[in-house]
């Protein structure tokens, strides 16, 4: 017993330092650290925004105002930066030579950097900022040592009324995260001059610049997005019409296609019952006679299945169809006599046996009538109170010849294309005439009226 006890280890002091992993010092570590991590992660992504902005034109190279509808507008920046530099090159040379006596090559190379490069601020100029900048850096340092401390430094005022053109054609160009930091590096770069000579009045120049700048660069670039808002407008606008447009023909053809698949059907269920009771109308019909009739009656049903299909997918989603016959031209009367009750004079002439005297097919039927229709349609709306008259004959050449003149009313509201009504304006009319192979004439007259003449042929196109 004595053995054992001597060799248990003596317990540990309840006050004794425990060792600790590095793991666990990681999870005892603030979250101070991490969010401090974070701040300067998020600081180094901005300050390389900046960068990228600065490093990366916005443009590719199109003049300042190319988009302008004048030509004299387009040529305005070329000649406002030829002023420039024609004015303040020489100016900048003689100022820097007898004001801050700064030695005659010294001198030309600081005016030719920083004016010269306005020419290249009417297509690049972030890239024009990129070499005035540093030249108007050296220049500060170039004047630094001067004695005349009087004089504005380090930007002269050339340097001031050059930088201000550059920033309006940056605000023009460039994007807003460009703008800002270029506005940041003039800041700074005033920021290290008064720095290094804080004792020198004509400092002040420095906050001039940082301040008229700014105020150009915000100027500029709010008038710029002003402009784009407005072009994005009206190409919106242009294209809404141009589909507002294109639905129209899309629903006239659809229309067009169901009176169409009405008509036809029509025909196809003539020719279903024709062939299926030949055998029974016609005695001691032969068999292969009879086969023949079967299978141009089951070649019609199939025909017809497929038309309902396509007229399925045709028809618009919640429109039943129409039940009533399709309107032909022995309703026009009636059409002429609702017009006149919506307060319209007008008279149709027509032979009363036009349709018995000639033979119209019953697509040209339905096309003139929906002709006619619309034509009415159009004077009610836009020409309320014309007098108005409706004409149809067959001229005895195989063409039915549909006439509608509406002579001028008190006001008129809108152009006749594009309408509301069922065929949708001219739009309609053109389709239908295109579809029987015929041809429309439309068109103003001399007194103020309209005029729709419609050539239709009698015999398939």
């Amino acid at each position: 017993m004595k053995e054992k006890e001597q060799e248990q280890p003596p317990a540990p002091r309840s006050d004794a330092p425990r060792p600790t992993s590095g793991a666990e010092d990681h999870e005892r570590a603030p979250g101070a650290k991490g969010r401090e991590r974070t701040s300067g992660a998020r600081a180094q992504d901005l300050l390389r925004s900046f960068g990228t902005a600065l490093a990366t034109p916005t443009g590719p190279g199109e003049p300042l105002l190319a988009r302008a509808s004048s030509p004299w507008v387009r040529r305005l920046p070329y000649g406002v930066a030829l002023a420039l530099v024609a004015s303040l090159l020489p100016v900048t040379i003689t100022v820097l030579m007898q004001d801050y006596h700064v030695d005659g090559p010294i001198a030309g190379a600081l005016a030719t950097a920083q004016t010269v490069p306005l020419f290249l601020a009417v297509t690049r100029p972030l890239q024009a900022w990129w070499v005035i900048i540093t030249a108007d850096v050296l220049g500060g340092f170039a004047l630094l040592d001067s004695d005349y401390h009087e004089l504005p430094w380090p930007w002269t005022p050339m340097v001031v009324i050059g930088y201000l053109f550059l920033m309006l054609a940056l605000g023009l160009r460039e994007s807003r995260r460009a703008l800002v930091s270029v506005w940041l590096v003039t800041g700074a770069a005033g920021a290290v001059f008064e720095i290094l000579a804080p004792e020198r009045p004509g400092s002040g120049v420095i906050v001039l610049l940082f301040v008229l700048s700014g105020i150009v660069l915000l100027l500029t670039a709010t008038l710029r997005g002003r402009g784009e808002a407005e072009r994005r407008l009206v190409e919106q606008e242009t294209i809404s019409e141009a589909e507002r447009a294109r639905r129209t023909l899309l629903e006239e053809r659809t229309r067009i296609a169901r009176e169409l698949h009405d008509v036809v059907a029509h025909h196809m269920s003539v020719i279903t019952v024709q062939a299926d009771s030949a055998p029974y109308r016609i005695p001691d019909l032969p068999e292969a006679a009879r086969e023949e009739f079967a299978s141009i009656a089951s070649g019609a049903r199939e025909s017809l299945t497929e038309m309902r299909r396509l007229l399925a997918v045709l028809r618009s989603e919640g429109t039943e169809g129409e039940r009533a016959p399709q309107p032909g031209l022995d309703r026009l009367q009636q059409l002429v006599e609702a017009t006149v009750r919506a307060g319209v004079p007008a008279e149709l002439a027509m032979p009363a046996d036009l349709t018995e005297s000639v033979e119209v097919p019953q697509a040209v039927d339905l096309s003139a009538y929906r002709i006619v229709q619309e034509a009415l349609s159009n004077v009610v709306r836009h020409a309320p109170g014309a007098e108005t008259r409706v004409s149809v004959r067959g001229d005895g050449e195989g063409w039915l010849t549909v006439l509608v003149v509406n002579g001028p009313a008190a006001e008129r509201t809108s152009p006749l294309e594009g309408g509301s009504g069922t065929g949708h304006g001219l739009v309609g009319m053109r389709e239908r005439v295109r579809l029987t192979g015929g041809s429309l004439d439309t068109g103003p007259l001399p007194d103020g009226g309209f005029r729709v003449a419609a050539r239709l042929p009698l015999t398939n196109p």
